[in-house]
């Protein structure tokens, strides 16, 4: 699940500088001691956050004394988390430590049940670029943890010709054979159909992916067998109109990649309460 530890840092201060403004009123009366706490489930789910949660141990005064892994499973009355520290430290760490957690496991706990949904098929889950301002590499951590894939992290690691696209370009074919020249050796193009029609001609242009845009599932069976019998070394992604109703039925057509914004814009967070022990 990592992700470049100095990116966790930087955004572990700045979420914590947000919650503590000029600083805790609470840390300017009386003494501070020595305490310990713990973090309870009071609903199920699947747990995200850890790798950012030990960033605060890292930057803090504070022990964590961990009870899950990133991407398990808990049931409500669970105790996930540990934390002993200076009552001054911790209280004023408690926001900030629930919110990763909770904002972390309610994305990985509706992924997991869409990935559930796909076990039957040979056909990965992906996010997409539907995330928060700068929130997007820990959403798509998230995701991860749910068991998803993410699809792009930004405009810069794969060229996606979406419908905006192809009507600013005058000459497809033109604009194909220039694209090999400009855009990196690695990078993959990747063109978004709403027809079977326009499928063909993505495949015959040399798109390395082709993404079926609210396509009916009659016509993606008709591209996926187009695909497999012309163009097999091309991946296909199903995206729109992608739910837990319908997404089996989208996998059933044999395509290798399903996409959502859901899974993050959808998410709820589950339930999760720090308790002081003394």
């Amino acid at each position: 699940m990592r992700v470049a530890q100095r990116q966790i840092e930087a955004f572990v201060r700045n979420a914590i500088e947000e919650d503590l403004g000029r600083g805790d009123l609470f840390a300017r009366i009386g003494e501070s001691r020595p305490i310990q706490a713990k973090i309870l489930a009071k609903s199920d789910g699947v747990f995200a956050g850890r790798e950012y949660i030990e960033a605060v141990e890292a930057l803090y005064d504070i022990t964590l004394e961990w009870r899950i892994e990133d991407g398990e499973t808990f049931r409500a009355g669970d105790r996930l988390l540990e934390l002993r520290g200076e009552s001054r430290d911790l209280l004023s760490l408690e926001r900030s430590i629930l919110d990763f957690a909770l904002h972390a496991s309610g994305i990985a706990t509706l992924t997991a049940r869409y990935v559930e949904k796909l076990a039957p098929y040979d056909c990965a889950l992906l996010d997409t670029r539907k995330t928060r301002p700068g929130l997007r590499a820990f959403e798509k951590y998230a995701v991860r943890c749910g068991g998803g894939q993410n699809h792009r992290m930004g405009l810069d690691d794969c060229l996606m010709l979406k419908d905006t696209h192809l009507r600013a370009i005058e000459d497809l074919e033109a604009f194909m054979k220039e694209v090999r020249h400009k855009i990196p050796f690695t990078a993959k193009v990747e063109i978004e159909c709403e027809d079977l029609g326009m499928v063909e001609r993505a495949m015959s242009l040399g798109a390395d992916i082709v993404m079926c845009d609210n396509m009916p599932l009659e016509e993606m069976r008709k591209a996926v067998e187009f695909r497999n019998e012309h163009y097999p070394h091309i991946l296909m992604e199903a995206s729109g109109n992608v739910t837990l109703e319908t997404i089996e039925a989208i996998a059933a057509t044999g395509i290798d990649a399903i996409s959502s914004g859901s899974v993050i814009h959808q998410a709820v967070w589950p339930d999760l309460s720090m308790r002081v022990e003394g």
